[in-house]
């Protein structure tokens, strides 16, 4: 899987394998990250109004780009944000999308999704209406979801006749996801995958994780997040430190065979998830 490798929508749109998470990466620190990040060869950056450092994000694109206004759009740079739980009833679906254009310092944001569709509160098909607004007002240039299962998917396409370009998902080799990657690229909708390493936990210990690491002379990391780009899931690893962001970058030209990828896949667990965020029931705020 070459670098310069893509993952298309059913509209076109392309992502690369591999992308920046930024949680926890904030302030001067955070922005110098991702500025980091950027000129090391990163063209996707993920925050999130509730992870309160748009700003920071904002400032780490334009440092790489340069100063100026619409700074991140000129170096090419897909800038990804989300819309949190209380801002699904309208007009806060919007004014939360105009916020975060604002703490991110561009005219448009480059792909903005529901970050968890909280069914008991029931208002994501309005929080879906509102990303459709936006995107027709010019405010972002790309929608999707995170956390989104099925029902959820065919619930706002059939009520707004729209359908994402992305769902963001847990998806790591406790939980690989299997039903869902297939469901998403039958719709063309671009599965990314959040915590993807399963936040460097035990899974990196695995046998056959580390015996694959070994035979391909790579990390752990790496051997995990070539398993994504395998599958056609793009990754979006966290890291503050330079020297792990190009090591997470370089795992994209490592093409695990089909073996190698089920047998990753077969570490699945049916109680794989992190911690207790099922999207049938968790409310996210």
């Amino acid at each position: 899987m070459a670098q310069h490798a893509r993952f298309t929508a059913h509209n076109g749109f392309v992502l690369p394998p591999i992308g920046l998470g930024t949680y926890k990466l904030n302030g001067d620190a955070g922005a110098d990250a991702v500025a980091g990040a950027i000129g090391a060869g990163y063209r996707l950056v993920d925050t999130a109004f509730n992870y309160e450092n748009e700003g920071a994000v904002g400032r780490g694109v334009r440092l790489a780009a340069g100063a100026g206004a619409g700074a991140g759009a000129g170096a090419g740079v897909i800038v990804t944000s989300k819309l949190p739980g209380r801002h699904h009833e309208a007009p806060w679906n919007q004014h939360s999308v105009e916020e975060s254009r604002a703490r991110l310092g561009v005219d448009a944001i480059g792909l903005h999704l529901i970050h968890w569709p909280n069914p008991l509160q029931g208002q994501y098909v309005d929080a879906w209406q509102g990303l459709v607004d936006s995107r027709e007002r010019g405010v972002v240039d790309q929608i999707g979801v995170s956390n989104f299962l099925p029902e959820h998917l065919e619930r706002i396409e059939a009520e707004t006749g729209v359908r994402p370009v992305v769902n963001q998902l847990e998806v790591h080799p406790y939980f690989p996801q299997v039903d869902a990657v297939e469901l998403h690229r039958e719709l063309g909708i671009i599965t990314e995958a959040w915590s993807p390493i399963g936040r460097a936990g035990a899974v990196l210990d695995e046998p056959v994780i580390q015996r694959i690491a070994a035979e391909r002379g790579a990390t752990p990391v790496q051997i995990v997040l070539a398993w994504h780009a395998a599958r056609g899931v793009v990754s979006i690893p966290r890291s503050q430190s330079l020297d792990r962001q190009r090591e997470n970058l370089a795992a994209v030209e490592i093409a695990l065979d089909d073996a190698e990828v089920a047998a990753i896949t077969a570490l699945g667990r049916p109680d794989g998830r992190l911690f207790d965020a099922d999207p049938r029931t968790h409310e996210e705020q």
